[in-house]
C-alpha cells in the first residue's frame, strides 16, 4: 500500500500532467492555424515571424530536453543513494542477527525446555548462591531477548520508512519524466509545423529549397548550429539555403532574412535586389583575394565563407544612391547591415552582412 506521502505526490503530479495536456493541446490547436495563414500569404513580416517562431520553438525544445536530462540525473543520483542506504540497512540487520543469535538461541531454549514450562534447569543449583546466579543469568538472557526484539522493531520501522521513500522517489521520477516528455513532444511537433510552414512560404516566394538535390532542411533556421562545425569556405550544400536569385545561397537564417528583405525591396523599387556574390567557397575566396588585392578578406576569414555576406549591384553599389540609402535605413530591420569598416577601409558600398545577433533580436 503506498504511503500517504507517495499518494500525495502522485495526485499532485497527475494534476500537473493533466494541466499540461490541456495547455499543450490548446496550443497545438491554435498554432497551426496562424502558421497556415502565414504560409498562404508570405511576405517580409510573415517570414520574420515564422523564423522567430521556429527559433523560439527550437530553443524551448532544447531547454526542455536539458531539463529532462538534468532531472533524470538528479533522480538517478538520489535513487542510487537510497539504494545504498537500503543495502547498508540490510547489512546492519544481518550483522546484528549474527551478533545476537547466540543470545537469542539461548533465550529460545529457555522457553522450549521440556520441564512443564518451569525453570528447574536453571534453578537446580546446590546452594542459594548457585540459584541466585542462575536467576541473574536468566534475567540477563530475558533482558537480552528484549533488546533483540526492540532492535528488530526499530530496524523494521526504519526499513519501512526507507522503502516508502524509495516508492515516493520512483513515483515522482516517473511522473516528472512523463510530464517533461509530454512537453518535449509538444514542442517538437510545434517546431516541425513551424519549419514546414516556413518552407512552404519560401517556395511560394520562388525559393527552390530542394535545389541541387539538397534537403529542405538546408533552409531550416533551427539547424544553423550545424554549419558551425565546418571551416570557413567549406560549408556543404546541406547547410546552405538557396536565394531567389539563381545560383546564390546563404546560411539558413541569413537566407530567410535576405528573402524577407528582398520582398520589401521589391515593393519599394519594383524589382529584386541584384546580387553578384553570396556564399564564397575557400577556393573562390583565394581567387578573389589574388585578383582584387586589398578588396577581399584573407581566405578563410571572410564572412562570405560563413554564408553570412552578399555583394550587391543594381544601384546599391553606388554610395548614397536611392537603393543604398533605402537598404541602409531598412536593412537592419531584417538583420542585414553595412559593416562599419565597409564605409572606410576598404570602401565597399556593395558589401552587406547578416548579423545573427541583430537578426535574433527581431
Amino acid at each position: 500500500m503506498p504511503s500517504p506521502r507517495s499518494a500525495s505526490l502522485v495526485a499532485v503530479f497527475m494534476g500537473l500532467a493533466s494541466v499540461l495536456v490541456l495547455a499543450s493541446s490548446g496550443t497545438a490547436q491554435a498554432k497551426p492555424v496562424a502558421l497556415e495563414e502565414a504560409a498562404r500569404e508570405p511576405g517580409p513580416g510573415n517570414l520574420t515571424e515564422l523564423r522567430r517562431e521556429a527559433e523560439k520553438s527550437s530553443q524551448a525544445l532544447a531547454e526542455a530536453t536539458k531539463a529532462l536530462e538534468q532531472r533524470q540525473a538528479t533522480l538517478a543520483k538520489a535513487d542510487t543513494e537510497l539504494k545504498a542506504k537500503l543495502e547498508q540497512l540490510r547489512t546492519a540487520t544481518a550483522q546484528m542477527s549474527r551478533v545476537r543469535k547466540p543470545l537469542a538461541d539461548l533465550v529460545q531454549s529457555l522457553y522450549q525446555t521440556p520441564s512443564g514450562g518451569d525453570m528447574s534447569p536453571f534453578l537446580s543449583g546446590d546452594s542459594d548462591v548457585d540459584q541466585l546466579r542462575a536467576l541473574s543469568d536468566m534475567t540477563y538472557l530475558v533482558s537480552g531477548r528484549d533488546e533483540v526484539l526492540a532492535d528488530a522493531g526499530r530496524l523494521y520501522q526504519q526499513q519501512q520508512r526507507l522503502a516508502a521513500e524509495a516508492q515516493d522517489l520512483r513515483a515522482t521520477k516517473l511522473l516528472v519524466e512523463a510530464q517533461l516528455s509530454l512537453e518535449i513532444d509538444t514542442l517538437r511537433k510545434r517546431s516541425a509545423a513551424t519549419v514546414k510552414s516556413l518552407s512552404q512560404a519560401l517556395v511560394k516566394l520562388g525559393v527552390r529549397v530542394n535545389q541541387g538535390g539538397r534537403s529542405g532542411a538546408a533552409c531550416d533556421p533551427t539547424r544553423v548550429s550545424s554549419a558551425a562545425q565546418y571551416p570557413n569556405g567549406l560549408l556543404p550544400k546541406s547547410v546552405l539555403c538557396p536565394l531567389q536569385q539563381p545560383g546564390r545561397e546563404l546560411r539558413a537564417d541569413a537566407a530567410i532574412a535576405f528573402v524577407a528583405l528582398n520582398e520589401a525591396y521589391k515593393r519599394r523599387f519594383g524589382r529584386s535586389i541584384c546580387v553578384t556574390d553570396s556564399y564564397r567557397s575557400l577556393g573562390a575566396q583565394q581567387s578573389v583575394y589574388y585578383r582584387r588585392p586589398g578588396f577581399a578578406a584573407v581566405p578563410g576569414r571572410s564572412n562570405h565563407g560563413l554564408g553570412l555576406a552578399v555583394d550587391l549591384c543594381g544601384g546599391v553599389e553606388s554610395f548614397r544612391s536611392a537603393q543604398f540609402n533605402w537598404l541602409e535605413a531598412n536593412g537592419k530591420q531584417f538583420g542585414w547591415i553595412h559593416p562599419d569598416w565597409a564605409y572606410r577601409s576598404p570602401f565597399e558600398p556593395w558589401h552587406w552582412e547578416y548579423d545573427p545577433k541583430v537578426g535574433s533580436g527581431l
